[in-house]
């Protein structure tokens, strides 16, 4: 027998929330939420909100809510099962295995980009980050990649509440070349870094589509620059571009 304990009526509240979000096709609002479960609309208020400042949830459109960056993480990280992860993990391998670089998918948070996955191994170099780091707009080629999949108005959206700090000489702080950079993504397929977020690294990215909707995500690799000699840049964009092409044809 179970020991016994006192149900908790707010946590089987929140986790119906939880489910009924992460089945919805459309985002929804409160009244919709409580409509749907038959909630006190405050309750459901409170329990939203509670659950958009962890960034389980996202308001997206203002008014509306979706399941957040961390309610995707933490499914991924129990147990890897994402199809995402499972599709792209394979592409991580072949990229640090051929380039010796290493290889990360992220997905977009608003503004920053999330690392879901890696695989950096080391071949002599090892240039690694966290699973869940978060990293700021200009913070590599991966959040390019990613507002690429968006509309030129919604990254017109995005940079208008956007600071770009130069984190270094190389960076782009107009925002207006930012955008050109993010639109020359979309019809190239490909982003690059050039020493424009660390002094001596470059990095190339890819967007990666997935089925849920509101997501982006991308696959980067990163190196030193004497990893990358310029000779070698035309086979890398297109092994990068090859594997975009492969995962995004699976329809993950």
């Amino acid at each position: 027998m179970p020991p016994a304990f006192k149900r908790v009526p707010a946590i089987d509240k929140c986790f119906a929330i939880l489910e009924l979000l992460a089945r919805s096709k459309e985002p929804m609002g409160i009244s919709d939420i409580s409509g749907a479960l038959d909630l006190n609309k405050s309750t459901v208020f409170n329990i939203v909100y509670t659950l958009m400042d962890l960034n389980v949830l996202e308001n997206h459109p203002v008014g509306k809510f979706v399941c957040g960056t961390r309610f995707y993480i933490l499914g991924n990280l129990a147990g890897k099962r994402s199809e995402l992860i499972q599709s792209a993990h394979t592409y991580l391998e072949m990229i640090n295995e051929k380039t010796k670089l290493s290889a990360f998918l992220g997905i977009r948070s608003d503004r920053q980009s999330i690392l879901i996955d890696k695989v950096d191994s080391a071949y002599g170099i090892k240039l690694s980050s966290e699973i869940g780091l978060r990293m700021p707009v200009l913070a590599g080629p991966g959040i390019k990649a990613m507002l690429s999949q968006l509309t030129d108005e919604e990254i017109d959206e995005i940079l208008a509440r956007t600071e770009l700090k130069p984190y270094t000489p190389n960076s782009i702080v107009d925002k207006a070349v930012y955008k050109k950079e993010i639109q020359q993504v979309r019809n190239t397929g490909i982003a690059y870094d050039k020493e424009e977020y660390i002094e001596g690294m470059v990095s190339f990215a890819v967007p990666i589509r997935v089925r849920a909707k509101n997501l982006q995500a991308a696959i980067w690799a990163v190196g030193l620059t004497r990893q990358v000699p310029q000779s070698s840049i035309p086979e890398l964009t297109a092994l990068m571009k090859g594997i975009s092409e492969e995962i995004n044809a699976i329809e993950t």
